[in-house]
């Protein structure tokens, strides 16, 4: 089946399992084309939140077995790869644009928003704490200001969330966490 072909149903379904995803993401990172020994080690590093030198032997074999006899044949029976199973070659096929949104995006340690969002949260609780029992400079007066300042925040932080998930866009507004 040509990758033209599939349905937004049939990409939910590839893309559904991790694993897969992730494997489509390695290619992508290697310029669509790579052996199964280098996907196997970097799809278990990520899987075990480990670097790839430490990934060991039984969590390499878990992922070369469900890549080898399930997830790299699925891939290639719905047209996102080509997959060589006696040469252990698989090349990523064209219009990958058309699966780019199911992919994994927070891979190797890029930013994690949903913290951003909790300071922001936490930063916006301790001031209307502190604006209803009158503590410090803040009163019940400048509770609206408070207020309008946060979501204010929250949207630019939507903002630059949206933007940052966008194909080659890039913030450089401090060092990624995890």
């Amino acid at each position: 089946m040509a990758d033209s072909e599939l349905t937004q149903a049939e990409l939910f379904d590839v893309f559904s399992n991790a694993r897969r995803r992730r494997a489509v993401q390695y290619l992508k990172r290697q310029g669509g084309s790579c052996d199964l020994a280098p996907l196997v080690e970097q799809v278990a590093a990520w899987e075990n939140d480990a670097d790839p030198d430490d990934v060991t032997r039984t969590q390499r074999r878990r992922v070369y077995i469900s890549l080898y006899q399930t997830h790299l044949p699925m891939l290639e029976d719905h047209g996102i790869v080509d997959w060589d199973p006696d040469g252990h070659e698989i090349e990523l096929l064209p219009s990958e644009d058309q699966f780019e949104p199911y992919l994994d995006r927070r891979l190797d340690g890029e930013r994690s928003w949903h913290r951003l969002y909790a300071g922001v949260t936490s930063v916006g609780v301790v001031a209307f704490a502190l604006s209803s029992l009158a503590v410090g400079p803040l009163s019940t007066g400048l509770a609206p200001v408070v207020a309008a300042a946060l979501c204010v925040l929250v949207l630019a932080l939507a903002a630059a969330q949206h933007l940052s998930r966008r194909p080659g866009t890039t913030l450089s507004f401090g060092p990624a966490s995890r």
